[in-house]
């Protein structure tokens, strides 16, 4: 009876997020340090921590750096350096890429701009890269191309720093590799909880899924059938194996690894799904997938997939109350501190 009970719920389990398959590049799970990736979480956390507090009475969704940040493992040791919250000296100007969906339901999130606002006044001139909602990496990729070209930049000046987001990631390494034309415009190359190496969840997703975005209020986007094709672990790591990435750019990782008490309602089950795989997840996201290899690792945080870059809380507060209900992270303060880090470790390495 108990062999039949346990063949009856193994019959009826759901399929293994990463498939039994012989067709994959060779992998292995190592440390940071064996990967190539830079640890400079203590650095990073000294600036965020100074910004948060310098900020805390005229910022949004204020909360102390020790709730914004997770530590993971044994971070370094604090570097004692001060923290200069001046005006930017290489004025850098800031591209962010967004992920999956965005074209569909940006209307409906009714952005205001506030960080572009927010950011302007240290001297960043942040601005949104439209690529296309529910298309594959090559496609966005030859829309990144075309942006950065556009954009007010000299060739050789360096001063364009790329946010990837999500799929804006893989989407934004894509278009590196594709178009060696962009790479004299560009300062540095940032993965934020970006799906370097793909997600598990998209691995049994249909295009068909994500598709029903296009029925979102306010929608502006078409498929081309391709977006969550992109996304699979498989697809992932097997472009990374095959591309080797342009070593005259910098590349940085902000990844996020919330407590699960930080995981939204709304994603509460995506979260357990994704744990059968690894509990350290951001409910989309597995937090080793979100390193881009080589990278200097920026830091931890301590917020779910959406709280990082969908602030659904600032303009549906009744939907973050019933079920976004981790939404809130002071988005601003920690880009001023992401720019301000990255802009430092440029200059470190120039002097260098």
């Amino acid at each position: 009876m108990g062999m039949t009970l346990s063949g009856a719920l193994n019959a009826c389990s759901s399929p293994p997020l990463l498939p039994f398959t012989k067709d994959t590049p060779t992998l292995m799970l190592v440390s940071a340090q064996q990967a190539g990736v830079t640890d400079e979480r203590a650095r990073f956390r000294e600036i965020y921590c100074a910004v948060l507090e310098t900020r805390a009475k005229v910022l949004p969704d204020y909360r102390p750096c020790e709730k914004a940040l997770t530590r993971v493992g044994a971070e370094p040791a604090s570097t004692g350096k001060p923290v200069d919250l001046g005006p930017s000296r290489r004025h850098l100007i800031v591209g962010f890429v967004p992920g999956l969906g965005w074209e569909c339901f940006s209307a409906w999130l009714n952005v205001t701009g506030s960080v572009s606002s927010y950011l302007a006044q240290f001297g960043y001139d942040a601005r949104l890269i439209e690529v296309r909602g529910l298309a594959s990496t090559e496609e966005n990729a030859r829309r990144i191309r075309d942006a950065v070209l556009a954009m007010p930049v000299t060739a050789g000046e360096r001063r364009l720093v790329l946010i990837g987001y999500s799929k804006g990631a893989p989407d934004l390494l894509e278009a590196i590799v594709s178009y060696p034309e962009i790479r004299p415009y560009l300062a540095a190359v940032v993965s934020a909880a970006g799906a370097v190496g793909g997600s598990p969840l998209a691995n049994g997703a249909r295009e068909s899924q994500a598709d029903l975005l296009q029925h979102f209020p306010g929608a502006r986007c078409k498929s081309d059938e391709k977006a969550v094709a992109s996304l699979r672990t498989d697809v992932r790591q097997r472009w990374l194996a095959q591309h080797p990435l342009p070593r005259e750019v910098s590349y940085y990782s902000l990844v996020t690894y919330p407590d699960p008490d930080h995981i939204s309602r709304m994603l509460h089950g995506s979260y357990e799904k994704l744990s059968k795989v690894d509990a350290r997840n951001d409910s989309q996201l597995i937090f080793y997938d979100e390193v881009i290899p080589g990278s200097t690792l920026v830091g931890y945080v301590n917020a779910d997939h959406w709280a990082l870059a969908v602030p659904i809380d600032r303009s549906h507060p009744w939907i973050t109350a019933m079920f976004v209900t981790e939404n809130a992270y002071p988005r601003e303060a920690l880009l001023e501190a992401l720019l301000r880090f990255v802009e430092e470790d440029l200059e470190n390495a120039v002097s260098k």
